[in-house]
Order: C-alpha cells, then sequence, then structure tokens
C-alpha cells in the first residue's frame, strides 16, 4: 500500500494501533463507533493511539509485555506519528502507571478545562491538587503552542497567560534508543521588575479566541546561520 497521502484526520476521534509481536510492526484497528478507549486496554498488548485532539502519540505498555517488545515499538513510533503529523509528541505510559494526560485521551478521568481551571474564586483545596491544577493547565497551554506553531526563523522564549509569565524551551529525551522532542513551560526564576517591559529583540505574538486574549508569546528571531 502507498503512503504517498497522507490519511484525513477525524479530529474528534483517536487512532488505536497494536503491536503485532510476530510480525514487528503496528496494526491499525477498525473499531465500531460505541467502543471506549480504555476498553481496549489489555495486560498482554503494547497499544499505540494516534490523538488529533492534543496532537499526541500514546504507547501504552500492558504488564505482560516484554522490554524488546517495548524496545522495538518505540523504535516504530515515529513512523507511525510521521503518517499523521511530525508535530505529534509521543509519550510512553505503563499500565498501572499511566499519566493524567493518557487517563483524560483514554476516557477514564474527566478533563477539567484550562479557562475553568483559571477562572472563579481562590480555591482552597489540598495542596495535591492545587498541583494537578497547575499541570493540566500547563499542558493545556503547550498543546495551543504546539497547534500555533513558530514562525520561521524564530523561537519561543517566553509565554504569558494572564498575569503568570512562563520561560519555554525544548529539548531531546531518549528513550529506548529513540529520541523524542520535550517541550516545558516553567516559572522564571528571575523577578520581573515592577512597571512597564520593554521586550526589546522580542516580537510579541497574541494568540485570540472569540476576540479574548489567550496568550501572548515572545519570539525571539533565531542567531543561527546555516553552514
Amino acid at each position: 500500500m502507498s503512503d504517498d497521502t497522507l490519511p484525513e484526520l477525524d479530529k474528534e476521534k483517536i487512532i488505536v494501533f497494536q503491536y503485532n509481536d510476530e510480525l514487528n510492526e503496528f496494526q491499525e484497528l477498525e473499531l465500531e463507533d460505541e467502543v471506549q478507549i480504555h476498553e481496549l486496554l489489555d495486560t498482554d498488548f503494547i497499544l499505540l493511539f494516534v490523538d488529533p485532539t492534543r496532537y499526541r502519540v500514546w504507547i501504552w505498555h500492558g504488564s505482560n509485555t516484554t522490554t524488546r517488545m517495548k524496545f522495538i515499538a518505540a523504535k516504530l513510533a515515529p513512523s507511525v506519528r510521521d503518517r499523521y503529523g511530525i508535530g505529534f509528541k509521543i509519550a510512553a505510559v505503563d499500565e498501572g502507571n499511566e499519566t493524567l494526560g493518557f487517563k483524560i485521551a483514554a476516557g477514564m478521568e474527566e478533563e477539567i478545562e484550562y479557562t475553568e481551571a483559571q477562572t472563579g474564586p481562590t480555591y482552597e483545596g489540598t495542596q495535591e491538587d492545587l498541583e494537578l491544577l497547575e499541570s493540566l493547565s500547563r499542558e493545556k497551554i503547550l498543546l495551543l503552542l504546539e497547534k500555533a506553531g513558530v514562525p520561521e526563523g524564530y523561537e519561543r522564549k517566553m509565554v504569558i497567560v494572564k498575569n503568570h509569565i512562563f520561560g519555554y524551551k525544548e529539548y531531546d529525551r531518549n528513550y529506548l534508543g529513540s529520541v523524542i522532542k520535550e517541550k516545558q513551560l516553567f516559572p522564571l526564576k528571575e523577578k520581573v521588575e515592577d512597571g512597564t517591559f520593554l521586550a526589546e529583540n522580542y516580537i510579541p505574538r497574541i494568540l485570540f479566541s472569540f476576540n479574548n486574549v489567550v496568550l501572548t508569546e515572545l519570539l525571539k528571531k533565531n542567531d543561527k546561520k546555516n553552514n
């Protein structure tokens, strides 16, 4: 079968692949509309989920799968990802230690909307709950940034969301022999002085939604020159 044309993505639908240990390849599963993602999880399987809504590719390892299977699945995952979007982030999770993001995608947890997490009266829950809300909101910001992309010749340096300012960086992480690009938002260690701020050498870019400012990015021209 030719891979010259990219498949059209249903933004609301997760595409599921199962790793075939005999053929050493991922095979797409044909699913009925009523099948829930979490119902597919089996301790003997390695499954790969392409999530167009969150621009993610998840590799889920059942607890009975071997290290060799995980290694091969990790090597194959980028080739599956590239058929749908090279900007999709690949993340691996193990049965019993699934991340919150995966649980939300699989329908195991309910998603908290970013706007809900950032507005309303002061929250007086536990420290763990506060950290959960903070982590979830940053993940949503990263999804918005990934969708927006960066103009050619520029790099993203800072992100301002309401009255919070974050630094931004990308780095490569090795996972089972494959290089996965990670993106991270982090609070700036340097204190921003009160008063006006002239973003010298930076170019602001504003993301709007329904005439509201969602976030502001500070971009910097990439000084790297082609050899």
